[in-house]
């Protein structure tokens, strides 16, 4: 057979190429497409984690005191009900007075009879131990208040302002004590040397004054603005010393503890804008800005002292990354009544003036917000 009779056979039994088909060629675009989209968003991701890092796991918070007795004796008064406002110094509650008034008037006679033994006038002594004892109760009250607002100065939590008037507020109620104390010191030298020293008297002022004590502390009153809840009491419900009988939620001084990851912190300083999202208010976006950095998280494996450390057994070749709080301050103009202890929130951070990276970021955030109708 012909060298040209060859190729035809082979011309012949080799079948052409086929060229690609529409489909074939649509796969293939839809493919590239898909890997660019995945490769930007995974650039995205890793640059929003430093440069805008974002949490859901985010709380509203706020100083939660409970509610308990100094003295023991059966509930006369419930003058709140559960989740009422109540305002500074508005009665809550009032255990039974009956025996701490009677205690009253029995250690004033016993002070006036002690007096009469020694040949002195008492009822000056009486009534400056009275005024002694609500200056007292009342310096207590506010140091409560004012010191958690004092203790929380320069985190901007609380406003200068509220910082300045809680430091009025405990001056002057220490001023009053002062003044309670030299008065009470001014009636006990017009006993006379004699009388203000004989162990008779000061035993008799001393009684008196744990009576006039516990008789105060018979009526419980709010420490704040803010909440009562968890109120539990009645009418006829016997009070035991130390036993909570209700809860106060202050109602100001709230903040937001945002949980970030370790690598995502390096950026974030005190000051950076913040937007974020409660679920109590879905689809609005509130600015705030960040008040500080936490420094230190509970570990499961810490050990006791006289114990040995107990090394954590991690399974896979991905560790759970640890999470800090940032603290946020929540503004009040624009979240008053939404705002709840243990409410949770979506947070963003905007640690520089990198424009794209903010703009995905201001996208996402609203994004957020409404997706918050559905879940």
């Amino acid at each position: 057979m012909s060298e040209a009779e060859n190729q035809s056979a082979m011309s012949e039994v080799t079948p052409a190429p086929e060229s690609p088909t529409p489909e074939s060629q649509l796969v293939k675009k839809l493919t590239l497409w898909i890997s660019v989209f995945c490769l930007v968003v995974f650039s995205w991701y890793i640059a929003a984690d430093r440069l805008t890092p974002s949490t859901a796991q985010a709380r509203v918070r706020g100083n939660v005191v409970p509610i308990a007795p100094q003295v023991s004796g059966f509930v006369t008064e419930v003058n709140v009900a559960m989740n009422q406002i109540v305002t500074e110094g508005q009665l809550l509650l009032r255990i039974d007075p009956d025996n701490y008034e009677l205690a009253v008037k029995q250690a004033k006679a016993d002070l006036e009879k002690a007096g009469q033994t020694v040949g002195a006038t008492t009822a000056d002594v009486s009534f400056a131990q009275a005024n002694v004892v609500e200056a007292r109760a009342r310096l207590r009250s506010t140091e409560a208040k004012s010191g958690r607002i004092i203790a929380i100065e320069g985190t901007g939590v609380a406003t200068d302002a509220e910082v300045d008037k809680a430091k009025a507020d405990l001056a002057s109620a220490q001023a009053r004590v002062a003044e309670a104390d030299s008065q009470l010191e001014r009636a006990r030298e017009n006993l006379g040397s004699t009388g203000a020293a004989n162990p008779t008297i000061v035993a008799a002022m001393a009684k008196l004054e744990k009576a006039q004590l516990d008789l105060a502390r018979s009526s419980l009153h709010a420490p704040g603005i803010g909440v009562v809840t968890n109120v539990r009491v009645h009418e006829g419900y016997f009070a035991n010393v130390g036993q909570p009988l209700m809860t106060f939620i202050a109602g100001e001084n709230l903040w937001i503890e945002a949980y970030m990851r370790e690598n995502n912190m390096g950026n974030i300083d005190p000051g950076d804008e913040v937007e974020f999202v409660l679920d109590a208010m879905p689809g609005v976006v509130h600015q705030a800005r960040v008040s500080s950095l936490g420094f230190g998280i509970a570990d499961s494996n810490n050990s006791q002292v006289g114990q040995l450390s107990t090394a954590e057994h991690a399974t896979g070749w991905l560790r759970d990354p640890e999470r800090f709080p940032v603290i946020i301050t929540i503004p009040r103009d624009s979240t008053r009544g939404h705002v709840r202890e243990g409410g949770q929130a979506d947070v963003i951070v905007y640690t520089g003036n990198n424009w794209l990276m903010n703009s995905l970021a201001w996208i996402y955030i609203r994004a957020t917000a409404m997706l918050s109708y559905l879940y």
